[in-house]
């Protein structure tokens, strides 16, 4: 979430999304961003799940959140009696205005929440939330082929595979591929966006 795409109009925080299972689906608050900052160093520190290698501090998490609702796009949290599980979001997926209708998703679980449907009920919802806003596309940054995990889990959703990039990312002492999955938003690219 490093790029500085121009902010969209569309998406406000609203109210929590509907129960699916167990744990419901709300907007990440600012109150979030501690067990946020915890469950993604988890991931820094022992995945490849992540390039990033050192964990970002709170307040950069808390900066992260900030940016993404700027531009309007959403930020969601999973919770069950008052624990966060896993939360995502979507921001610009790359910096130039053409592809302002185009977003990246991702999606954190903390550990051992795994195959448990978290990450289903929140992709789920952040792509519902995205479909009421500008954006035509979303795609799926996956690092690693054997990442099959996401991989099913986005596919179960309507992405498909777009591409791989071999040996792109190297993280504790391996190579790591980067698998591209792709989805429309809304009506996609069958009509100019506005309509």
């Amino acid at each position: 979430m490093e790029n500085s795409m121009t902010a969209l109009p569309g998406l406000q925080a609203g109210p929590p999304m509907e129960t699916i299972t167990a744990s419901t689906i709300r907007d990440a608050t600012a109150e979030d961003i501690p067990r946020i900052q915890q469950i993604y160093t988890h991931h820094v520190l022992s995945s490849t799940a992540t390039f990033e290698e050192t964990p970002p501090t709170i307040e950069e998490m808390s900066q992260r959140l900030r940016d993404v609702r700027e531009r309007g796009l959403p930020w969601l949290v999973a919770e069950h009696e008052g624990r966060i599980l896993g939360y995502c979001y979507a921001a610009p997926y790359r910096p130039r205005p053409a592809y302002r209708y185009t977003i990246e998703d991702s999606v954190y679980l903390a550990d051992g929440e795994s195959g448990k449907g978290i990450g289903h009920e929140l992709l789920a919802a952040l792509i519902a939330r995205c479909e009421e806003g500008p954006w035509r596309q979303m795609i799926a940054v996956i690092a690693g082929t054997q990442n099959q995990g996401s991989i099913a889990l986005h596919r179960k959703l309507g992405f498909a595979h777009v591409g791989t990039q071999p040996e792109t990312g190297y993280k504790f002492s391996q190579w790591i591929d980067v698998v591209f999955m792709q989805r429309a938003l809304g009506a996609g690219g069958a009509t100019p966006p506005g309509n």
